[in-house]
């Protein structure tokens, strides 16, 4: 039997589960929402064409208006001033955007604090434990956030100094951007950088570093806690916008079941 055969017959069976890791996309879905003066994207929003009526008897199709960076999605790195002559999210090679997935489970330390940052010593003890991160891995940061996702006021987690999620130091961001073996970083929060990132030097380091470093994010994303620490495989389905500083994208990691 071929590899892909093989594969098939796992995903019939149920040998191998697809975990669907995206949130869904509606008008409700928590979005980023910069302060003044700087101008936001939008999120979602339908307007009918037809709905088996006069203008369409026999089908329904709507018009969507939606950011690119709204509900899960990836983050290109034209995105950001260091990747702004890198690839636009049409232009990533696809076998970037199928990997091996590294857990790195902190949600014990979110629990008890919000603004809880990674350091490169979290991703130096995890290679201690589970060995090197493997090649075009995307390293997925388990938070518990997404437990907030249905409440976007809990989602955002804002006091007058700003929103309070969990993110990587600008040193934890450097490391993630030398190491040849990763391709992307994943999150549960609205963003791949924490909320108080605007305080770190530099600003939104995972945005810096990574996107600059030809590296890839996806956010929003659920079911984390569904994963193996290792093993698992990712998909990451964006738009192939042309020119495209990011895309709404489905996400889906593949695990082998006993």
């Amino acid at each position: 039997m071929s590899v892909l055969a093989g594969l098939t017959a796992a995903l019939s069976n149920g040998s191998v589960e697809i975990i669907d890791l995206t949130t869904p996309l509606s008008s409700e879905t928590p979005i980023l929402n910069l302060p003044q003066p700087f101008a936001n994207t939008v999120g979602l929003s339908v307007s009918p064409v037809s709905n088996f009526d006069d203008a369409g008897p026999a089908w329904a199709w709507n018009d969507v208006t939606v950011g690119e960076h709204a509900g899960t999605h990836l983050d290109a790195p034209v995105h950001w001033i260091t990747g702004k002559d890198g690839k636009s999210v049409d232009q990533i090679e696809p076998h970037r955007l199928v990997g091996p997935i590294a857990v790195i489970d902190k949600s014990r330390e979110v629990a008890d604090n919000p603004d809880f940052l990674l350091e490169p010593e979290h991703f130096e003890q995890w290679q201690e434990e589970h060995g090197a991160f493997p090649e075009n891995c995307w390293v997925i940061f388990r938070t518990g956030w997404a437990a907030r996702g249905a409440d976007a006021a809990a989602f955002v987690n804002a006091d007058d100094a700003g929103p309070h999620t969990p993110g990587v130091s600008a040193a934890g961001a450097k490391w993630l951007a030398g190491n040849a073996s990763i391709s992307g970083f994943g999150v549960e929060t609205v963003g791949i950088d924490a909320g108080q990132a605007g305080t770190l030097d530099p600003m939104f380091p995972v945005h810096s570093f990574l996107l600059g470093a030809d590296k890839y994010g996806v956010t929003s994303l659920r079911n984390v806690d569904r994963l193996p620490v290792t093993g698992a495989t990712l998909v990451v389905a964006p738009l192939p916008i042309v020119g495209g500083t990011g895309s709404p994208s489905r996400v889906y990691a593949l695990v082998e079941r006993a």
